[in-house]
């Protein structure tokens, strides 16, 4: 008798236990889905629109401390100013340059990206424009080689 309550008692803490696990699934999926809709929010047609000439700049192969200057050029298609709040590197090797007044509907903007050629072998980095564009955050990446410099 007191082995068929034993095995009773095991079986109910079986279905209990995936039961638990099912409804806190259930519950899981529920929020992840309820933040997914809660993200989507109506996109202003007035707001400003980046749009870069590229997103990539490849610098090829380069020499060692050869100038790693590059220029990301970029349009406002939107129509209204676009304001570039603030620009975040994947590396302290690159030093990007935001522009410091806001960009009009229709006009050019450039962003100025240094990168440290003291480094041997290749690199790929990526930059992250934050600003007020229907698109908040933009990200642009700068790659290549850099190779020592020929000696003679």
């Amino acid at each position: 008798m007191l082995k068929k309550i034993t095995n009773f008692t095991l079986l109910n803490t079986t279905i209990m236990k995936k039961f638990i696990t099912i409804i806190f699934i259930g519950i899981l999926s529920l929020s992840v889905k309820a933040q997914e809709k809660a993200a989507v929010k109506a996109v202003d047609p007035n707001a400003p629109v980046i749009e870069f000439a590229q997103d990539v700049i490849d610098y090829g192969k380069i020499e060692r401390k050869a100038d790693g200057k590059r220029v990301f050029v970029f349009t406002n298609t939107g129509n209204s100013p676009l304001i570039i709040k603030r620009i975040q590197s994947s590396c302290g090797c690159t030093v990007p340059k935001k522009p410091t007044e806001p960009i009009m509907p229709g006009k050019k903007g450039e962003i100025e990206v240094v990168y440290d050629t003291n480094r041997l072998n290749g690199f790929s980095k990526t930059l992250t424009v934050y600003s007020n564009a229907t698109v908040p955050a933009k990200r642009i990446r700068i790659k290549g080689i850099v190779v020592a410099k020929p000696t003679t």
